[in-house]
């Protein structure tokens, strides 16, 4: 089978419909196009869920809560991991579907379908470890009960850049809690989770357990099913002025929420530091996925003493990375996700250059078909340039100086994101005060890549509230009670 055929084979295998009850249903107001950003050619025909197919979701979510939540931790456990199972059986077949829809090149798609799959298997292990508390009050006139209840029925959203794995990092621990769910994923990215939710109709999650909405109404969709008193959280990921928007509609309802926002990671590099690791984690946090993640290194902050060397290692390794197609062979950077991701690389790289950056490698879009941009370096950035401030969210490595940790500092902490910073330096006690400094929901020490089921993952600042993933993610989707009960001695 040529490498054409087995790409339509795995299209046409894909739902193109609305998952409601249990059920695959056509959408009421038409249908959505999905497109390859490589070639702009359209791959798939979806349906376009209207508000009252949103609302049947959630009334399917809502008729299960209970008998879902009555169901042992071990079937729930048993159902996670049948479907991590399957995941990884179809590995290929997901990180083909992945780089259809997305761009990202194969190599990492099968990178992120492993990533994916682990919060599954990790949630299977945690389903079944939800502790509480019992033991008598500091008075001893009564024993204390601490106990752990689902949440109740979830709304779900999530982005376009890594279409599995955050799914399954907010279903894994909604499925695990005892949670049902309304998912909405990506209008731009809607395939890989459509063939993940066969998976998990094939794992045995019961009908209307999981609901899936595809839609372009995104907002009256959103409003419809967050003002229904039924609902209990709302989970999402993507940016800080949309998750503000839904944090204020939240709290409408007093509603539980995760929000996993925006980022502008700082990458600091000193003096002491390992060059050869420092160029290696700054390529691995800046292209990876195309620079398309919250947790890309967006500024990269530099020692006087060691930035010459450091941009020309940068530099000579960003020369040797291979653009195109993310299934062709050796491609290292695949495209943009649509043109509009292309044309802000276009206005931020210009805009630093006309205010005094210079670009060492790259800068311009791509001739030809798709939605590509050169991989990039900019040096002699400053902090006020737009490049600095905004989210690249494309494979732009800009470079800017510093000569005092304290001045290191300052930078990394100025702005209003606190999701991720990395830190390359030899010395330990400046490592274990920069923990401490950098305010950050999350560090990478002398590394590039933190990314793991078994870590909390989330931010501070205007990088959201919440976490997922690690012992700490079920917890979203639990209640706490207490109940205190007589001492029966007294």
């Amino acid at each position: 089978m040529t490498n054409a055929a087995k790409e339509r084979e795995l299209l046409e295998s894909v739902p193109g419909k609305l998952f409601i009850d249990g059920e695959w249903v056509e959408g009421e107001d038409g249908t959505i196009d999905v497109s390859d950003p490589a070639t702009g050619e359209r791959i798939h025909t979806i349906a376009n869920g209207s508000v009252a197919d949103g609302m049947r979701a959630l009334d399917a979510a809502c008729a299960v809560q209970d008998e879902w939540a009555r169901t042992s931790a071990r079937e729930r456990s048993d159902i996670l991991r049948r479907a991590y199972d399957l995941v990884i059986e179809r590995a290929e077949d997901f990180a083909l579907l992945m780089t259809l829809e997305m761009g990202k090149p194969l190599s990492e798609a099968r990178g992120e379908v492993k990533y994916g799959a682990e919060f599954l298997r990790w949630f299977s292990e945690e389903a079944v470890r939800v502790y509480g508390r019992y033991h008598d009050n500091p008075e001893n006139t009564g024993r204390m009960l601490v106990s752990y209840r689902p949440v109740g029925p979830c709304y779900l959203i999530t982005p376009w850049n890594f279409p599995l794995a955050m799914a399954t990092r907010k279903i894994g621990p909604a499925l695990a809690a005892g949670c049902t769910m309304v998912v909405k994923p990506a209008t731009l990215t809607p395939l890989t989770t459509l063939a993940f939710v066969r998976v998990l109709e094939e794992a045995g999650v019961p009908k209307g357990v999981v609901n899936v909405i595809t839609t372009r109404s995104t907002g009256a969709l959103t409003d419809a099913i967050m003002e229904d008193d039924r609902l209990r959280k709302v989970s999402f990921t993507g940016s800080t002025p949309v998750g503000i928007g839904l944090m204020k509609k939240a709290s409408e309802k007093v509603l539980r929420t995760s929000m996993e926002l925006g980022g502008n990671a700082p990458f600091v590099v000193f003096e002491d530091a390992d060059l050869d690791k420092a160029v290696d984690g700054a390529l691995a946090a800046k292209f990876r996925n195309i620079g398309e993640a919250c947790t890309a290194a967006n500024r990269f902050i530099v020692h006087d003493s060691i930035a010459d060397e450091f941009v020309q290692r940068v530099t000579e390794r960003v020369n040797e990375l291979k653009v195109g197609r993310g299934t062709e062979e050796g491609v290292t950077i695949g495209p943009l996700v649509e043109d509009k991701a292309v044309v802000n690389m276009e206005r931020l790289v210009g805009a630093a250059v006309d205010s005094g950056a210079r670009v060492t490698t790259g800068g311009k879009k791509v001739d030809g078909p798709g939605s590509f941009f050169q991989p990039t370096v900019l040096d002699g950035v400053s902090e006020d340039m737009d490049i600095s401030v905004e989210e690249i969210f494309g494979p732009v490595l800009a470079v800017q100086r510093f000569s005092t940790e304290e001045e290191a500092i300052a930078r990394a902490n100025a702005t209003e994101y606190g999701l991720m910073s990395y830190v390359f330096t030899e010395d330990v006690a400046r490592q274990h005060r920069l923990v401490d400094l950098i305010d950050t929901g999350m560090m990478g020490i002398n590394i590039g890549v933190l990314a793991n089921a078994a870590a909390p993952f989330g931010g501070v600042k205007q990088s959201g509230i919440g976490r997922e993933g690690g012992a700490e993610g079920i917890l979203e989707y639990l209640s706490m009670k207490y109940s205190l009960m007589p001492n029966p001695h007294a």
